[in-house]
């Protein structure tokens, strides 16, 4: 077969597919910004489906209950934090639109509230979180209310246990108890969150889930099983079996990779294209260059070659796992343009003696520095290029797996981001 070089005209491109790169891919669709995403495999599939703003203090890990609140400490000890970098007012306006379009799109959110709910983790421990599927919030209501629960798992399910989701709980929940039931025709061996998903697509599967679920739950109202309630249109699936059930469902993450994760990963992949969005997914940027009337990406799949020519670029490539930082012997680089990266002095200093140290680790604070634009600065401490913005955790001064900040440090900087990008090209023109 003859590959043929494909070439697409732009006037954002955004390079990553975590929630920062589909966060900024939905901010630029509602400000209109013709745009293009390329990303190779995110690491939205292994996010539990919760959107943190601001779950832990970071100095000293303890829960935050009011998260607004707690940036406003933040800018004391730690004020080039990103999430200080923007007012509050963008903060509520990235969540509510980012959570709008979710549901517009079939998976209903919590909409951000002044506090954060308390949510059951996969182990049976609690975490502050902002906004959660529809599919979980009646989980951390009955929480609250001490409500009799069943917690509901499967034979041949790895990952997820009941009895320890009951265990870690019953000191703060005493009236939830657990269950361990046959997942419909699927009776041997090992089962798996996402086929279990796939296979609750299908009404005659929830039919018989139904039935078992009714018996599982005896006098029980409520009852709270793994994240596994459909792929494609979880809030039916859920709305079904409670009819069939008469009771009310709720879903808990399951470990990593989790289905919510996946929900999101393959909704933006339908969706961003039939909204006229130029979607490349599951491909890496290989160079990226500048000259006087914008922005080169080269990149290629299994058909040929990919150019790309954008007027700005949004670099959303994360951090270790998502590739956008490599680690090496001499020190971390930012993998794709090798822009300073703010860092430890030494190796060394990487890591503190105790894994558990409480003052956390200096390398999980590594990034690139930007300025008030969101556009990532050159070793002279001037802009890399008047058209390259950043945004997500590839930003510097930020511990967002201590801070529970993850999905607010992407959403937050994804809208300041493209919101930069908007007046830029408003200034071409």
């Amino acid at each position: 077969m003859k590959e043929e070089a494909r070439h697409f005209e732009t006037e954002l491109a955004i390079i990553g597919s975590g929630i920062a790169g589909f966060a900024a891919s939905i901010f630029a669709l509602n400000r209109k910004i013709d745009s293009a995403q390329i990303g190779n495999t995110g690491a939205v599939a292994y996010t539990t489906g919760y959107l943190d703003l601001l779950g832990s203090n970071e100095e000293s890990p303890s829960a935050v209950d009011n998260p607004w609140e707690g940036i406003e400490l933040l800018k004391k000890s730690q004020p080039d934090h990103p999430l200080c970098q923007v007012p509050a007012e963008d903060i509520r306006k990235g969540f509510d639109q980012f959570t709008t379009f979710l549901g517009e799109c079939g998976i209903a959110y919590t909409a951000p509230q002044q506090t954060n709910i308390t949510a059951l983790t996969p182990a049976g421990t609690l975490k502050k979180t902002l906004c959660l599927p529809a599919t979980m919030a009646a989980g951390p209501k009955a929480f609250a209310a001490k409500t009799p629960c069943v917690i509901i798992d499967f034979k041949g399910l790895k990952g997820f246990s009941a009895r320890q989701v009951v265990a870690n709980l019953h000191d703060k929940w005493p009236t939830l108890s657990a269950e361990r039931i046959t997942f419909p025709d699927m009776d041997r061996g090992e089962i798996y969150p996402e086929v279990m998903a796939r296979a609750l697509e299908v009404p005659a599967t929830r039919a018989k889930l139904a039935e078992l679920l009714k018996s599982a739950a005896g006098e029980t109202k409520v009852i709270g099983l793994p994240a596994i309630l459909g792929m494609h249109s979880p809030d039916l699936v859920r709305s079904e079996l409670e009819q069939l059930t008469g009771l009310q469902i709720f879903e808990i993450p399951t470990m990593p990779p989790s289905v919510p994760g996946i929900r999101l990963r393959e909704m933006f992949e339908q969706v961003f294209p039939q909204k006229g969005i130029t979607l490349i997914p599951q491909q890496k940027v290989t160079s990226l260059s500048f000259d006087a009337g914008g922005a080169l990406l080269s990149l290629s799949d299994n058909y040929g070659p990919i150019t790309i020519h954008s007027k700005a670029v949004i670099l959303a490539t994360g951090r270790f796992l998502s590739g956008g930082l490599e680690a090496h012997i001499t020190g971390i680089t930012e993998s794709l343009l090798d822009l300073p990266v703010s860092q430890p002095a030494s190796r060394n200093d990487w890591y503190r003696e105790g894994y558990t140290d409480r003052r956390g680790h200096d390398i999980h604070k590594a990034g690139i520095e930007i300025d008030a634009l969101f556009r990532p600065l050159a070793a002279n401490g001037k802009p890399y290029n008047e058209r390259l913005f950043a945004a997500g955790i590839i930003l510097a001064h930020q511990d967002w797996i201590r801070g529970r900040s993850g999905a607010g440090i992407a959403i937050a900087t994804a809208y300041k981001a493209v919101e930069a990008v908007e007046k830029f090209l408003h200034a071409l023109h």
